[in-house]
């Protein structure tokens, strides 16, 4: 009986070691947290800029509002040309691009202006709803519009989406490891050639205006599903080679905690630390300050102006699709960080800006033959952008130290507001001089 029942126990025993299920080793439950927390971050920068890549792409549709009755587009797909002055040789809208490209940045200036002095007394999780919730009521409110001022409110909407969520991600990466930066930029890039590329296709092949921005209401609620059920909360991980960061101790995503209670954190920085962590940050902000004037002055300003008559491409199609082209070169170069680094970003400023000297001096003698040459200048635009951004906020990440991390980023994502915030201001009153030209 004794050796029945010791036999029964070995089987039991036996049986209780295949049933138990095998512990996963701590190098695999980190290489998955890391590309978890790598998919995360690639889908929270394309669906946080897809609102602001869409409303630029319609940028030309929203300012030639025409809504006839019985009309359910608020804007015609493919409008006839009426040029704002009959004697200009510029077939213009009354009011240039660049108005809806204020519309699109202001709100963001403003809250990249104000957050390094008050927005981590705000948790992580009420920040990223109401990121969600813009961007949702700007498509909503855009598409159902009838009157261009309305469809300025909704643009208004995916700036303050666009602008809380970068500021908010951004300062994020701080807890996770720095790989996760080239992962968040490729992300945003993705957003600019999708969103560019999903509002052309849709157009072009029929869809209205109206309902291609109706079709987008997913995304919103993908940013939601990536930041809450994705991530992972931050922990000791290095499974790519990156260093290791000191998040231990940190606020879970979920946490209802304040910011302020993590340690380390740019929140417990004094007013003189964070003067001098800006003024260091100086030589990256103004490459990158320099690099989006020039590239959204091109894009906003003289975008519209580079027509040519006498195509199978509308004055509109033409727009769409330099918009389209600019975000697909802003994509690959945001996606190159591991194959290609440049510290001395100053030399993509300066490249800019010839960039935009000598298209503006076609807009002026109109001497490129061929819409292609354009193609070409405003893929080679998009490449010098998306490197600028990526490499910058990479090397503010090696140059900074852990408790000043947050703070950087925050405040360095201030760069490309104020690039194109002075974009849009000068490219208004170039626009009506321009098209007052006979």
């Amino acid at each position: 009986m004794a050796c029945c029942a010791g036999s029964w126990r070995r089987l039991s025993d036996s049986e209780g070691e295949e049933i138990a299920p095998k512990r996963r080793s701590p190098l695999l439950d980190r290489q998955g947290a890391f590309w978890k927390n790598a998919m995360g971050f690639w889908l929270l920068g394309l669906c946080n800029n897809f609102s602001y890549v869409v409303m630029l792409s319609a940028a030309h549709d929203i300012l030639r509002h025409q809504r006839a009755p019985g009309n359910q587009s608020h804007v015609d797909p493919g409008p006839i040309p009426i040029p704002h002055n009959g004697s200009s040789r510029f077939d213009c809208n009354s009011v240039s691009t660049a108005a809806v490209l204020l519309a699109d940045i202001l709100p963001t200036l403003l809250i990249k202006l104000l957050a390094p002095f008050g927005l981590h007394l705000l948790p992580y999780s009420p920040r990223v709803l109401v990121s969600g919730v813009c961007a949702a009521g700007s498509f909503i409110l855009v598409a159902f519009s009838h009157s261009v001022g309305t469809s300025l409110g909704g643009v208004v909407l995916a700036s303050i989406s666009s602008g809380l969520g970068e500021i908010t991600f951004l300062s994020l990466t701080s807890f996770y490891p720095r790989a996760v930066i080239s992962w968040w930029s490729s992300g945003t890039g993705g957003a600019g050639l999708l969103g560019a590329l999903s509002y052309l296709g849709l157009t072009q092949a029929g869809l209205s205006p109206q309902h291609t921005l109706l079709s987008m209401l997913g995304i919103p609620a993908l940013l939601l599903v990536s930041y809450f059920l994705l991530l992972t909360s931050p922990a000791p991980q290095d499974p790519g080679g990156e260093e290791d960061t000191e998040t231990a101790a940190r606020q879970p995503l979920m946490s209802s905690e304040a910011p302020e209670s993590k340690p380390d954190s740019g929140s417990s920085l004094s007013l003189q630390e964070r003067w001098t962590v800006f003024k260091s940050l100086l030589p990256h902000i103004i490459p990158l300050v320099l690099v989006y004037f020039a590239e959204y002055f091109i894009n906003q300003g003289l975008f519209e102006l580079l027509f040519f008559r006498n195509m199978s491409l509308s004055h509109a199609e033409q727009y769409r699709w330099y918009q389209m082209l600019y975000q697909a070169g802003v994509f690959a170069s945001r996606s190159s960080l591991r194959c290609c680094r440049i510290r001395y970003t100053w030399i993509l400023a300066l490249l800019q800006c010839f960039n935009l000297g000598f298209l503006m001096a076609d807009v002026w003698f109109s001497f490129l033959p061929s819409i292609y040459l354009i193609f070409l200048i405003i893929l080679y635009e998009g490449l010098l952008g998306g490197a600028a951004y990526v490499n910058t906020f990479h090397n503010i990440a090696l140059e900074t130290s852990d408790e000043h991390r947050e703070f950087a980023m925050a405040t360095a994502c201030i760069s490309d507001t104020l690039g194109i915030s002075l974009s849009g201001a000068l490219a208004l009153p170039l626009h009506d001089f321009l098209c007052h030209l006979s």
